[in-house]
């Protein structure tokens, strides 16, 4: 019988390439995502069809980080733009959450004990991204501590693992892992500040990086943006 592996689907790129590496993987996957009062909701429709394709299951949680704000996704703040991926800077921007994957990862951990599932996903990169500090591999290690110690499964002395793979890849390796395993990357999203009708902007620090990925792998952008 296949293991159980909860996985956080955002909608995006890089969660949709970790949902196919874990069924590449052998497991059922089980998909969460998040309501979180994001400005860029219309991920959750992409996601809705990934996990349509590749998930035994898949939660859509109710979260409201907009009660507190703080930032660009979740408050009334302006999303950057820029011309080029050379203008981002290794300041960590105003597009991050206060503690979105501390609060993401708990959810999923709540849910893995459920399903008795011992492998958690999560699509952070520490290579090609904005520079969030949760998607540091000393983040994702701490907390994996933390859930051995918090739950009955590892009191039990059964291990969570909470699995990274994209962690050392470049934005371009990831498109291309995700291409050989059949990902339909029309069907995600990773712009900050979309139109109304889901078009990405081009140029938020995550559009940038995006399209900066497709060039490096040598292939076309899918996904429609508001220049073309």
């Amino acid at each position: 019988m296949a293991k159980k592996a909860v996985v956080l689907l955002s909608g995006g790129l890089d969660s949709a390439t970790v949902m196919a590496m874990a069924v590449a993987d052998g497991f059922d996957v089980y998909a969460v995502s998040f309501r979180y009062g994001q400005r860029h909701s219309v991920e959750l429709d992409c996601a809705v069809e990934q996990a349509a394709e590749g998930a035994k299951q898949h939660k859509i949680v109710d979260i409201d980080l907009s009660s507190f704000g703080g930032s660009a996704l979740t408050d009334d703040i302006d999303v950057p733009k820029h011309e080029s991926v050379d203008d981002l800077t290794e300041e960590i921007p105003v597009t991050y959450v206060p503690a979105r994957n501390t609060v993401f990862l708990s959810y999923a951990l709540a849910w893995a004990e459920v399903l008795e599932a011992d492998d958690v996903f999560i699509g952070v990169n520490a290579l090609d991204y904005s520079g969030y500090p949760d998607c540091r591999p000393a983040f994702i290690a701490a907390y994996e501590k933390m859930a051995n110690l918090a739950t009955v499964a590892g009191v039990q002395g059964r291990k969570l693992t909470i699995h990274t793979p994209l962690i050392d890849l470049t934005k371009a390796e990831i498109i291309q892992r995700g291409l050989e395993l059949g990902v339909d990357y029309a069907k995600t999203t990773s712009c900050y500040d979309p139109a109304p009708d889901g078009k990405a902007c081009g140029h938020c620090d995550s559009c940038l990086l995006r399209k900066k990925g497709f060039a490096d792998a040598g292939t076309s952008d899918p996904r429609p943006y508001i220049e073309d």
